[in-house]
């Protein structure tokens, strides 16, 4: 891909994560010329079931990072270890990418636990290819668990918030 993307390249690639999104392909790959010296080479991928387990990791909530043996007498410490996207309020990343919390560098964050949201609000942005994607919340309701830090990178399919 040339240093100068044009907008038709990011609209082509959008198309195409549709095309992955709505088929049960796992992988499209595709390149486009302009002339000799200009083209774009897209690998658009999506996470299979073998994948699925490397998202928790990156799921736990901040919570997860206090010592095992301080965490153990915990009854709720069973709680986390369940799989946060099979949860009924998941919202889960619609693409690959690098999650950020809010809209710009030392901007308050779009969310916090115990947030009220509305259909449609905007909770975090997936960066992917160097274009912000901001994914609003499916359902009204309360933030519950936010299960990603900013700057995380994340696959798709991996939970992102829970909303109840």
């Amino acid at each position: 891909m040339t240093t100068h993307p044009h907008d038709d390249d990011v609209a082509f690639i959008r198309a195409l994560a549709d095309i992955l999104r709505e088929s049960e392909l796992t992988e499209i790959s595709v390149e486009r010329r302009r002339g000799e010296e200009e083209r774009l080479d897209v690998t658009l991928s999506r996470a299979g079931p073998a994948a699925a387990p490397a998202a928790p990791p990156q799921a736990l909530p901040p919570a997860a990072a206090v010592p095992p043996e301080t965490a153990a007498p915990e009854p709720a410490a069973a709680a986390p270890a369940e799989d946060p996207a099979a949860h009924p309020g998941a919202v889960t990343s619609p693409m690959v990418g690098t999650v950020y919390m809010q809209p710009e560098p030392g901007a308050s964050p779009f969310i916090s636990v115990g947030a009220t949201v509305a259909e449609g609000d905007t909770l975090l942005i997936v960066e992917a290819m160097k274009t912000m994607n901001h994914i609003p919340a499916p359902r009204a309701g309360t933030v519950k668990r936010i299960l990603v830090e900013n700057g995380a990178a994340v696959e798709y399919g991996a939970p992102l918030v829970i909303i109840e």
